[in-house]
């Protein structure tokens, strides 16, 4: 593919004097070269997609085969931003804690259940008033992009 890209453009410098290194000959090589660039990018992106999609399932699959491994944590890409704040303070936490008892430390300040049941009623308030404004919320008050998945 290089090879063939380097040749191209050895083509086109060895056609210059022919056409006079006019605004045409120019330009030839511009639309070429920004048409493959617009193309590789589509194709770079289609590649990292697959890659992170397969990272995930492989991740997805380690979470489900380990014994004591929250299993809520399979498909955390479906849950939105709010949402995955409260896990990552959640998590946060236990490795302050974890951190702090490998040092022998009294354990840190954490959030207790309750601040993360604060949260968590937090999440759901804004998207219920998201879903009263919503003009696409259907007449339970949940949006469509959620419907579908099972309740917790």
């Amino acid at each position: 593919m290089f090879g063939l890209a380097v040749g191209l453009v050895v083509v086109w410098a060895a056609t210059g004097p022919i056409f006079r290194f006019s605004e045409t000959w120019q330009l030839v090589i511009n639309t070429g070269t920004t048409i493959i660039t617009f193309l590789m990018v589509f194709l770079i992106q289609n590649t990292q997609n697959r890659d992170a999609h397969a990272v995930q399932l492989e991740l997805d699959e380690l979470i489900r085969a380990l014994d004591g491994a929250d299993d809520s944590l399979l498909d955390l890409e479906d849950l939105d931003d709010l949402e995955l704040e409260v896990l990552r303070r959640r998590y946060e936490d236990l490795a302050a804690s974890a951190r702090a008892r490998l040092a022998g430390d009294p354990p840190p300040q954490m959030r207790t259940a309750a601040a993360l049941g604060v949260a968590a009623d937090r999440v759901r308030r804004l998207r219920t008033s998201a879903a009263r404004t919503s003009p696409t919320a259907d007449a339970s008050g949940s949006s469509p992009r959620r419907s579908s998945r099972p309740p917790r």
